[in-house]
């Protein structure tokens, strides 16, 4: 059969000819055309130039399409351009998909239905194609096949409607035991009056919890595990999980508590017929576990059958509220009236109006009511076995509560009517008229304060009242042994909890959870067969009301994070009423008991400390997260209008890892200075074209490695055509306001003698880049270096970094090296089990590197040659990193230049000036004779070193040509430069060679006087055979103070 598929069709103005065909032409105008009618103009109004109309492919759709397939051609053809075109604005012909929601799940987002087109992603549409080539958007034919399964399975679970789904099932929780056995006490308590005031206050709590849990349940699709699902995807999985085990277990519980009231009354018909099984006690354990295996072959046949108990079960209690109703209207027996029930009397009522409290008060009795009400989630508790969920809760819900609330304050008058508070129940005071006044001289057994079978005295059929008793504790024991294994199974699939994930096994088309059915029925056994509960009850009811407190500040926390993703259907909610619930929820924990409510919050607050502690790897779009990213925002809008002051000064680095996984001791060297107190932000430039390096650019596999190494970091990954031309770029831009690089770290370039001019010249450019910027600039030198990427092979690297985005491609701890002694045939280079391979020959220096500042730093001195002031940043460096972990059992020494005649003066003003500035140190060294000249050796080997650097006249070689090259100008005008650094080098070697890091003032390479290859000449001399060394100059501005 032919689907009817809507066209769109053009409609052409006067002039235009319907029977031309539209070919590709320039923009230019068209000549004016004769009419199609042979020139005879159109009697119809002039149309609009472009109409919508639906054009059917059935004939049998359409009556006046009913003929041949050229007679609905003709009509297109009159009305539009060819069915090409149609085709084409209709994506048939072309990448393009149209909306459907099947775009929109979360799984199946990349596929849509069969025969509908998935939508293509953005390289699809974007990037070129062979030519000749539409090509289908990229699908995976077993993520199609799993949804067409799915789809099936879909298509044969039982789902439920408003009605059956949510509204039964919330009236039976609602219309508990409470109406037959505790509301007559409520009326003779607080009267008439304040037991319609409780009523009422209940349902204001329960509505507003539903306008919140509507307005959650609308803004997207609600999926299985009731208060939980909305709950955890609002909130987060610390709250969703903390709630959905302690309203699961609070279920599973209640299952005891109601088989327990059902069980007790069973007891009491079978005593008063004089029947005994065992004794008093444990026929109440006997019946009830009897009752649960019943209960639980119910809900194991399946929630359908569940379904259609709960119907006749409801049928059943609302005949007994029809029975309470017309019961009170029949004239009542003297033995009725002896116990109370006089009828309808004005009189009566207005005695019962107000309240006569006996060792009870409002609080008090309002408490002991409310759980009543406490049944408004149990629809929402099968969400995942409703067809609608977003309709059906709050409809279902809000009816359940109205049609409840009006029942419970009808009934409550109607006791207030016909029954006086107190009676003796002895037929002779009812005819000397003083059958409630001799209850001010003894106790009495009847009334509304004394008889809680009242509801029984006033029916039209008494039995007919324990069948609503019956039904009303079997109702809510069936629905609570259905809900806690759906919302336990919907904790266990999310994998919150470790060792659970057994109970989120389902079977059958609706996924029923039988092995926590199970679960549930030993759960409620063992209660039922324990008792005491009435010391617990308090405790279940708290539990449904913090996942009530919790649904309201979802709603509340949602609204108040203003993501645009928090778009609720239902319009009818505001997050301050939501704010406002969610507290008065709290205040009636405490009201009930505040015990059990100090309870319920250490548990929660336990279970959240658990799951955050935990971090499980799931993200639902939370509002934490949307509040995470707003408070951001707003610190970050807020900083920028606050001045930079020294107190609050805090080094934010810059640090050109490349790749961060290739240089590990680099980025855990700059780790230990910023160590989640500032910014780490890891520069990476890739050499090429954008459209050509796309794949290196992203970051998602950088990420995962740097959180699972710990390190707190950013990922700057740029495309630039040179090295310096990218670090420009995260110069520029890296960062955010004044949360930016201030200082920038690299790694000593040791092939810079061999290597390529152009890379050496960039190198000392970066350095020229960062002071004109006026940032700092750190230069860190280790034996060996710091890039094991050589030791990994491309395609391994990349391909282990993909497959284990989870792991850390270089181990925390160690590094397991497994060295092979093969023949010559095996490739040196493959990836090994941790992802980091060998370089050959070179299996130790790998590790060493790669090593390098994990665990704790041995015992030793950090020695600070703080020859120069910059305002201070190398100084407050190595202290910074005596502060951290892997230094903490360092101490510093400092060195500083001074003249020989006044060392101890000079070591006092410098030992002042640390104490001033709070630096700890272990002492200070003053080195007078800086300025002495380098020996001759020095000398020797630098002339040596720098002989095949120097410009080469010979060869043609200039200053304009060849720039980076050393010229003998260069060395006469910075020749006392030179000879510092051959001196300071003999002075590390004297002083510092057994420290375990040195930091030094970095020598400043003054723009247009001193060549690349010069400059590093100069940071060779002084780095080279030495401990880790960190030549650093701050930006010539304060970072320290000695003031408050």
């Amino acid at each position: 059969m032919e689907k009817d598929v809507g066209v769109v069709s053009f409609k052409l103005g006067e002039g235009d000819s319907p029977e031309s065909t539209p070919q590709p032409t320039p923009m230019t105008e068209k000549p004016p055309r004769e009419p199609s009618n042979g020139g005879v103009p159109d009697p119809s109004p002039k149309q609009s130039r472009f109409q919508v109309k639906v054009v059917s492919e059935d004939p049998s759709s359409d009556p006046k399409r009913r003929n041949t397939r050229s007679e609905k051609q003709s009509v297109i053809d009159d009305n539009s351009f060819d069915h090409s075109m149609q085709m084409h604005t209709l994506g048939q012909m072309t990448m393009e998909a149209k909306p459907s929601i099947e775009n929109y799940r979360n799984i199946f987002s990349m596929i849509g239905e069969p025969g509908m087109k998935a939508r293509p992603t953005l390289q699809d549409l974007h990037d070129p194609k062979p030519e000749g080539e539409i090509g289908d958007s990229p699908s995976s034919a077993n993520l199609q096949a799993a949804e067409e399964g799915a789809a099936s399975n879909q298509s044969k679970a039982v789902k439920f409607g408003w009605i059956k789904g949510v509204l039964v099932r919330c009236l039976l929780n609602i219309w508990g035991v409470m109406l037959f056995l505790r509301l007559s006490w409520v009326v003779g308590q607080s009267g008439i009056l304040c037991a319609t005031l409780i009523v009422l206050l209940s349902a204001v709590v329960t509505t507003l919890t539903t306008i919140s849990m509507s307005a959650i349940c609308t803004n997207g699709e609600v999926k299985g595990g009731g208060a939980y699902y909305m709950i955890s995807r609002s909130l987060g999985p610390e709250f969703g999980g903390s709630i959905g085990l302690i309203f699961s277990m609070a279920n599973a519980v209640a299952v005891a508590m109601y088989v327990v009231g059902f069980a007790e009354t069973v007891r009491d018909l079978l005593k008063e017929s004089g029947i005994t099984i065992i004794d008093y006690s444990n026929d109440v354990r006997i019946i009830g576990e009897v009752t649960l295996v019943l209960i639980l072959c119910i809900a194991l046949i399946g929630t359908a059958w569940e379904a259609r108990a709960q119907i006749v079960l409801l049928i059943v209690l609302l005949l007994s509220i029809v029975n309470m109703v017309v019961g009170s209207f029949l004239p009542p027996t003297e033995e009725k009236m002896s116990k109370g029930f006089v009828g309808y009397d004005v009189d009566v009522f207005k005695v019962n109006f107000l309240p006569s409290f006996d060792n009870e008060n409002f609080i008090s009795v309002f408490s002991i009511f409310f759980p009543a009400a406490t049944g408004i989630l149990a629809g929402a508790n099968i969400s995942g076995d409703l067809k609608d969920a977003q309709m059906a809760i709050p409809k279902g819900t809000f009816i359940a509560i109205w049609l409840s609330t009006i029942v419970y304050a009808a009934i409550a008058w109607l006791f207030g009517a016909v029954l006086v508070r107190e009676a003796t129940g002895d037929i002779a005071d009812v005819g000397a008229g003083n059958y409630s006044d001799a209850c001010l001289v003894d106790d009495c057994e009847y009334g509304l304060m004394n008889d809680y079978q009242a509801s029984r005295l006033i029916a039209g059929w008494g039995p007919l009242v324990l069948a609503g008793i019956f039904s009303a504790t079997l109702s809510s024991a069936l629905a609570s042994l259905v809900s806690a294994p759906k919302v336990f199974q919907a904790v266990c699939k999310d994998k919150i909890f470790p060792k659970i994930d057994v109970f989120a096994v389902g079977s059958g088309p609706s996924d029923e959870p039988k092995r926590a059915y199970f679960l549930t029925f030993f759960i409620a056994a063992g209660f039922t067969a324990v008792g005491a509960l009435d010391a617990i009850a308090p405790l279940i009811s708290n539990f449904f009301l913090m996942s009530y407190a919790l649904i309201n500040f979802s709603c509340f926390s949602a609204s108040l994070a203003q993501s645009p993703g928090w778009r609720p259907a239902f319009k009818f909610y505001n997050m301050w009423v939501a704010l406002l619930a969610s507290v008065m929820c709290v205040v009636v924990m405490f009201l009930i008991n505040w015990w059990a409510a100090l309870i319920t919050i250490a548990v929660v607050t336990a279970l959240y400390a658990y799951v955050h502690h935990t971090k499980p790897e799931i993200n639902w779009g939370s509002s934490n997260h949307a509040f995470t990213y707003k408070r951001a925002l707003e610190s970050t809008l807020q900083l920028n209008n606050v001045p930079d002051h020294i107190k609050t000064f805090r080094p934010q680095i810059l640090v050109l890892t490349g790749v961060p996984e290739t240089r590990p001791a680099l980025l855990r060297f700059v780790n230990n200075i910023t160590k989640n107190n500032s910014l780490l932000l890891c520069g990476n430039v890739i050499d090429g074209e954008q459209g050509k390096r796309l794949e290196e650019l992203k970051t998602d596999d950088t990420v995962n490695w740097l959180a699972k190494q710990k390190i707190k970091a950013f990922p700057g990954f740029v495309t630039a055509p040179t090295l310096r031309q990218g670090v420009q770029s995260l110069l520029q831009l890296g960062g955010l306001g004044k949360i930016k690089p201030n200082m920038v770290v690299l790694g000593f370039k040791n092939d810079w003698s061999t290597a390529d001019a152009s890379q050496v010249t960039d190198y000392v450019g970066i350095i020229h880049d960062s002071f004109d910027l006026n940032l700092g600039v750190a230069v860190f030198r280790i034996k060996g270096g710091f890039d094991v990427s050589s030791a990994l092979t491309p395609s391994g690297f990349t391909k282990k970094m993909r497959e284990n985005s989870s792991k850390a491609l270089v181990s925390e701890v160690d590094i397991t090296i497994e060295v092979s002694e093969a023949d010559d045939s095996s490739n040196p280079h493959d990836p090994l089990i941790d992802s980091t391979a060998l370089i050959k020959m070179q299996p130790k220096d790998v590790i060493k590197s790669v090593q390098l500042f994990q665990g704790k730093s041995p015992k030793g001195t950090i020695h600070v040659w703080w020859l120069f002031d910059d305002g201070g940043l190398t100084l407050l460096v190595p202290f910074l990193l005596t502060v951290r972990s892997y230094w903490d059992k360092c101490k510093l020494k400092v060195f500083a230049g001074g003249k020989k005649g006044q060392l101890d003066k000079e070591k006092k003003n410098m030992a002042s000036l640390l104490s001033k500035f709070r630096i700890d140190h272990d002492s200070v060294e003053i080195v007078p004779d800086i300025g002495e000249r380098p020996k001759t050796e020095s000398k020797s080997r630098f002339e040596t070193r720098i002989k095949p650097l120097k410009l080469d006249k010979s060869k043609g070689e200039s200053a304009v040509t060849h720039p980076w090259k050393i010229t003998e100008e260069e060395l006469v005008d910075l020749k006392d430069k030179t000879n510092r650094q051959l001196r300071l080098q003999e002075l590390l070697f004297q002083h510092s060679k057994d420290a375990e890091l040195i930091v030094m003032s970095l020598p400043m390479p003054r723009k247009g006087s001193c060549s690349a290859y010069l400059y590093m000449s100069w940071l060779e001399t002084l780095s080279m055979d030495l401990p880790p060394m960190l030549l650093m100059r701050g930006n010539q501005t304060s970072v320290l103070t000695y003031y408050s």
